[in-house]
């Protein structure tokens, strides 16, 4: 297998390197210390040369404005534009609208698709997805309460949910909930398509993370649907398939936080090699690369991050050839793999700037804050381990048998 860009992707992969660098990068500052309003004008400027050079939207279908890229060169492409947390919104193709789009373009209708997914694509409106609970176990989807009983040519949504991604400013919210109480378990749920200006859709708060609220993007709120109506026609795909679209949405979706975090990994990398040499330690000018322990560390961090990467882009390949279900394995390995290879990078990279570290001149106590979660959401850990495990034993069970 053959994981070298092509000589267009490569192009790509320069300018968009160049950019970050001379485009993105500075505005952290303004992201950590500044007016949001002025990190918003910014922002939206980056965009709008983004789209001048034609790299808006790369990993989006072609027919609706984006660039069609197959999930290996998404990956070599999310890696690097995740070297800043501004990098993908500023590419258009922040979550959750990119896991939003992939599953409206697959089951949506033509009117949804016109209605939602082609503003979103255009950068034009934001969405939410809103499937977790406070109450249910959100790496089990079929435990869900929120429910959208049909009443005429409508359904009723009532309930609670919280981490809706990004609801705040967001014009759509995609809701998982429950529309048949007696089916099979896998069956009870559908994705019903719900805009936040419904009268019944309430945004309660920005759940705060570590003392920070967030907004807009970098958001989660807590939602209360209440007696909120919506069209039948709303409903996204077939009815009781929300499970299926879940999995859909969320197998290519931790991919592509794999592929972002990769970005953040070599980032914090450079960083801490950077510090340990400009940081002198002694009389005679000695660095902090100076030492072995340093030296150790960059040597292990090193080989670890080549590592997930090359089984992050072995994953990319697979759905690439065989489709998602193919690569389930890959898929559930790289979600700890390369979360617990990301956080020890950035953890790594704290310790050698010392006091700086933890201080928000570094973009790395932001990453401290808002990527701990990266070993719990869309599957925790635990989960994805006990999953693989389970699945690789009973192929040596049954190879036994046989």
């Amino acid at each position: 297998m053959d994981f070298a860009p092509s000589e267009k992707m490569s192009t790509m992969l320069e300018m968009i390197r160049e950019f970050m660098d001379r485009e993105v990068i500075p505005l952290e500052g303004e992201m950590l210390h500044g007016d949001p309003e002025t990190l918003a004008a910014g922002v939206s400027t980056a965009q709008e040369k983004v789209k001048q050079m034609g790299l808006w939207a790369p990993n989006h279908p072609v027919e609706f404005g984006g660039l069609g890229l197959n999930m290996v060169d998404h990956g070599l492409f999310a890696e690097a534009v995740g070297r800043s947390p501004l990098g993908m919104t500023v590419f258009g193709t922040q979550a959750p609208d990119a896991g939003n789009i992939e599953i409206l373009h697959k089951y949506g209708t033509d009117e949804q698709k016109e209605q939602w997914m082609r503003p979103l694509i255009e950068g034009k409106i934001r969405s939410s997805f809103s499937m977790t609970e406070p109450e249910t176990a959100g790496s089990n989807p079929t435990l869900l309460a929120t429910t959208a009983v049909a009443d005429g040519d409508e359904y009723v949504i009532n309930g609670q949910k919280w981490f809706s991604s990004s609801a705040d400013g967001a014009a759509l919210a995609i809701a998982m909930v429950v529309t048949d109480p007696d089916a099979p378990p896998h069956k009870r749920a559908s994705m019903i398509l719900v805009p936040t200006d419904n009268p019944g859709f309430h945004l309660v708060r920005n759940v705060s993370v570590m003392g920070h609220v967030g907004s807009g993007h970098a958001s989660h709120a807590e939602v209360i649907y209440e007696s909120c109506r919506v069209p039948k026609s709303n409903l996204l795909g077939p009815e009781g398939h929300g499970f299926i679209i879940a999995q859909d949405r969320l197998g290519p979706g931790r991919i592509h936080h794999c592929m972002r975090w990769l970005g953040i990994a070599a980032r914090a990398y450079d960083l801490m090699c950077e510090r340990a040499n400009e940081r002198v330690i002694d009389m005679d000018g000695g660095t902090l690369a100076d030492r072995q322990v340093i030296q150790h560390w960059a040597a292990e961090l090193d080989a670890e991050i080549r590592g997930a990467r090359l089984q992050v882009l072995h994953a990319a390949w697979t759905i690439d050839r065989h489709g998602a279900k193919a690569a389930r394995d890959e898929i559930s390995a790289i979600k700890f793999v390369v979360a617990n290879t990301m956080l020890k990078a950035v953890d790594t990279a704290i310790q050698v700037h010392g006091a700086l570290g933890v201080t928000d001149d570094t973009v790395l106590a932001y990453w401290y804050r808002h990527e701990r979660a990266a070993r719990i959401y869309d599957g925790a850990d635990e989960v994805h381990k006990t999953s693989l495990g389970r699945r690789i034993l009973r192929r040596y069970a049954t190879a036994g048998t046989a």
